[in-house]
């Protein structure tokens, strides 16, 4: 046992993180007992539940009594406790100690390197990973590695399900999985052996998102998963605007792999080949394997699909990237000649937070030192000698993870102990930035980081050759091929010793250095995360815990230090710096790591396209092995905001996909971790309850008006029922009752109705009509006035028509069959009866009643659905079938 000094208390978040994410736990929660601090489930919500700290004070069978921090007294069954084992950080750093030195040969060595470890851990100085602080010495089943990256799928149904079932298995165990999907085949390309066509690369990420959402790993977090797709592939546009679509793709990150070539093609404003590798070749499915350079390079066929503008192909990117944060993109390229794997073992995707390239089967094993902790205040500098140490010693702990770690796969554990890759990263890198009174961004901080990273960076190397000469270098080990990568090629340029190491010691491992985004452990310990700046001084979280407010200590110790005065300039955060200043730093630190980073260039919310597109090629020229930006307000929800909303406890803040990276929670895009304030979109204030609460209760019956208008869907019934002479709710009847239309048109019209129905806003009506008018799909019906673009142009239309009637009325409205033509009765007492609350018979919208009152065809007001091949609204029924008459496809049943 460690005689190191316990001094470690946590409080607040700190507390509730550590008992529920990192200390060991009692499996039987039957075994609670009063005086036992626990963590108690005190809102019981599926998505947004809420946990506290307590204490039991009182146990009456199943049922116990606890005393929460605050004092709140909360009835619970013993189910839904989490109960711990370890109470404090020391108990949890014995256990680390102990289970990093087992796999050290002999007793002596055990015994000196359990001390040794100890004291890197002890005062966080040395914080591991997720995994590794959950699983090592508690258990002998779960994973101590946080991410992996699979082989893309072998391109066929088979194929596909078992790149599936590896997902799903690795997520359940804890891991995030990433997937490059350029092997599959294009959307319409022929698959002889069903005599049909694919439904695409997209569709099949469409599958592995939806089952990333339903993957629950460890009760409560949600699986993580990166997509990725090569700038290559004839999907590669279907890929970057899939988000655009509600729905699609919710639960992965997204990137595209840009090669030099294709930014070359930017660059020059050049043409660029889409093309896949032609199926029929007789060992297609043996051999294809989405290395498209292996396939040509092996003298096989490749299929021409189309040539663009590479220009094209950038703006989309930069262009969805400025609208949501996605996708980011990886120099894929550049990343291999930079990898020290080069030679043998080339990377394919990253993990899901992105800090992390690896090859097919390969795994994170991450740890992060933090920086807070080694700043000498007597010398006003960085403690060199205390850091040196704590960073040789961390590398063998990282490195003895992979011995000690249970795997799975037997594919995981190959490739691991051929390569034995591990990652040391670093938090706190803000923090001890204003500690040194150096502004984050700043050209003296480009300078100061240099020589920090390259510091340690030199000093991992050399501990990495060390162990080699000890206990022998990873199997795939070639010293001459090896200090040929791009990356040895600058460190021993810079400092000789390392490559003399190497060529006189081996190397332990293929790679070393990572930089992760270390947001919950980051937030645990008290310091800012990852290599970014502190996203606030005072700032709000919404995670699985609740929703807690934080104070950065190290500024509010200022403040308190010097009454009346204000911050000083290096106390920076994230949004007070330039979007080219994040990229900046980036490129410092990606000099002296091997893998990769996480990290987000944050912009403000009138950043334009062409100044994104600016930063992304920014990051190329720098060196940057990707990039992704978070431009404030872009997205609907964030994790982490500046101000409190009122009513947190009705509308929490949806929590985004949570790698088990640790904090990925916060990670709008690989390589992006930290999402930036803003305020809401108006139409998201009011429509979400975000400024008021006051939901207009509906009487037993509501009168208004119904009306009869064709969209490219087939005939639209929309009824607009008024409350107190304002519209207070919608509803619409297009197509046949199961359809998709019908679905999407329902919901829409609650949608409407829920909005309009929230609180006292007099322009509710004007704002939903300008949101709503114009919005176009893949057709539209109609000339001049009288066109209408899309479902929801008509529900702008007939509430357009139904405000200026009502502007002109001085009494009453009439009964709504009153305002209605004869010929249309039917549908109004229908939809009379389901807005009192009683179910209507479904009218026949195909027929269109027989009448033609408004000029239209039968054929013209047909109900149509839309087609899952080409989506446009063009499905009909024809002889039992359902058929596209745009793109062909068919359906039967």
């Amino acid at each position: 046992m460690s005689t190191v000094k316990r001094k470690q208390q946590l409080e607040g978040l700190s507390e509730k993180i550590f008992l529920d994410r990192y200390a060991w736990k009692d499996a039987d929660t039957n075994n609670a007992k009063v005086g036992d601090v626990v963590l108690v489930l005190t809102k019981d919500d599926p998505k947004f539940p809420t946990k506290e700290v307590g204490e039991i004070v009182e146990r009456s069978g199943r049922t116990v009594t606890v005393k929460t921090r605050s004092g709140e007294l909360v009835k619970s069954d013993v189910e839904k406790l989490t109960l711990n084992i370890e109470k404090t950080p020391e108990e949890m750093w014995d256990r680390l100690a102990g289970a990093m030195a087992s796999v050290e040969k002999t007793p002596e060595l055990q015994r000196e390197w359990t001390d040794k470890f100890r004291s890197i851990l002890d005062d966080w100085k040395l914080v591991p990973g997720g995994r590794i602080a959950a699983g090592a010495g508690a258990s002998d089943e779960l994973t101590l590695f946080n991410c992996y990256v699979i082989p893309s799928p072998k391109d066929s149904r088979g194929g596909i399900m078992e790149t599936l079932s590896e997902m799903t298995e690795i997520m359940a165990r804890g891991g995030g999985v990433g997937i490059n999907l350029s092997s599959l085949r294009p959307r319409r390309a022929v698959v002889k052996g069903v005599n049909g066509s694919s439904s695409g690369a997209v569709s099949w990420g469409g599958l592995f998102s939806y089952t990333t959402g339903l993957i629950e790993q460890g009760g409560s977090r949600r699986g993580a998963l990166m997509l990725m797709i090569n700038d290559w592939h004839p999907d590669v546009a279907d890929f970057i605007t899939v988000k655009q679509t509600m729905g699609q793709v919710t639960n992965a990150n997204l990137s595209v792999c840009v090669s030099n070539a294709f930014m070359k093609a930017v660059k020059e404003d050049l043409d660029w080949d889409l093309v896949f590798p032609d199926t029929t070749e007789p060992d297609y499915n043996e051999v294809w394997d989405g290395d498209l350079d292996k396939w040509k390079a092996a003298g096989r066929k490749v299929n021409h699909y189309r040539t663009v503008k590479a220009r094209e192909i950038w703006h989309t990117i930069i262009e969805s990237a400025w609208k949501s944060a996605e996708p980011g993109v990886v120099f894929m390229e550049y990343y291999n000649q930079m990898s020290n794997s080069w030679y043998f073992n080339p990377i394919i995707c990253t993990n899901p937070c992105g800090e992390q390239g690896l090859p097919g089967w390969g795994v994170c094993n991450l740890s992060a030192i933090n920086l807070s902790k080694f700043y000498d205040e007597e010398k006003h500098d960085v403690a060199w000698d205390d850091l040196a140490t704590t960073t040789r010693y961390s590398v063998r702990f990282l490195d003895n993870v992979i011995d000690k770690t249970p795997y799975h796969f037997p594919e995981n554990e190959a490739n691991q102990k051929k390569e034995r890759r591990v990652g040391l990263g670093t938090m706190g890198l803000a923090e001890l930035m204003i500690k040194l009174n150096i502004r984050y961004g700043s050209p003296d901080s480009l300078e100061f980081l240099d020589k920090l990273y390259g510091f340690m960076a030199r000093e991992a190397y050399l501990a990495s050759a060390g162990i080699a000469a000890e206990k022998g270098s990873f199997q795939a080990f070639d010293a001459e091929k090896y200090l040929l990568s791009g990356f040895m090629k600058n460190m021993t340029e810079v400092y000789p010793e390392v490559g003399e190491a190497i060529s006189n010691q081996g190397m332990r491992n293929v790679t070393v250095i990572t930089q992760a985004p270390t947001g919950s452990t980051g937030t645990m310990v008290g310091t800012s995360t990852g290599i970014e700046p502190y996203f606030a001084f005072k700032y709000f979280r919404q995670s699985r815990l609740g929703f807690d407010e934080q104070f950065v200590p190290i500024a509010e110790d200022y403040l308190e230090a010097h009454p009346g005065e204000e911050l000083p300039d290096y106390f920076v955060t994230s949004m007070d710096l330039s979007a080219k200043d994040h990229i900046r730093v980036q490129a410092a630190i990606q000099r002296w790591v091997d893998s990769s980073i996480s990290k987000t260039a944050n912009c403000p919310n009138d950043f334009t396209v062409e100044e994104t597109k600016e930063l992304y090629e920014l990051a190329f020229d720098l060196g940057c092995k990707g990039v992704t930006i978070y431009r404030d307000g872009s997205r609907d929800t964030q994790v982490l905001q500046t101000e409190k909303k009122e009513d947190k406890k009705d509308t929490p803040l949806k929590e985004t996909a949570e790698p088990a990276a640790e904090a990925a929670a916060e990670a709008p895009a690989a390589p992006a971790v930290n999402v930036a304030p803003s305020a809401p979109a108006p139409a998201a204030q009011a429509a979400g309850g975000v400024v008021d609460k006051q939901y207009k209760k509906r009487p037993q019956v509501l009168r208004g008006a119904t009306y009869k208008i064709n969209t490219p869907f087939g005939m639209a019934y929309i009824t607009i029922n008024d409350l107190n002479g304002t519209p207070a709710e919608i509803f619409l009847n297009v197509g046949k009752a199961g359809s998709d239309v019908f679905a999407m048109a329902e919901a829409l019209g609650r949608v409407c109705s829920l909005f309009l129905r929230y609180g006292d806003h007099g322009e509710k009506v004007e704002l939903l009509i300008k949101h709503l008018k114009g919005i176009g799909g893949s057709g539209a019906i109609g000339f001049g006035a009288n066109r209408v673009e899309s479902i929801a142009d008509a529900v702008a239309k007939a509430l357009e028509t139904h405000v200026q009637q009502s502007a002109h009325e001085d009494h009453a409205p009439a009964p709504i069959a009153a305002t209605l033509a004869l010929e249309d009765f039917e549908s109004a007492l229908n939809a009379e009866l389901k807005a009192g609350g009683v179910a209507p018979a479904a009218p026949d919208a195909e027929a269109d009643h027989g009448h033609g009152g408004h000029g239209h065809s039968h054929s013209s007001a047909t109900s149509r659905d839309l087609c899952p091949s080409c989506g446009s609204a063009s499905l009909i029924n024809i002889e039992g079938c359902k058929t596209c008459g745009n793109c062909g496809y068919s359906r039967c049943g």
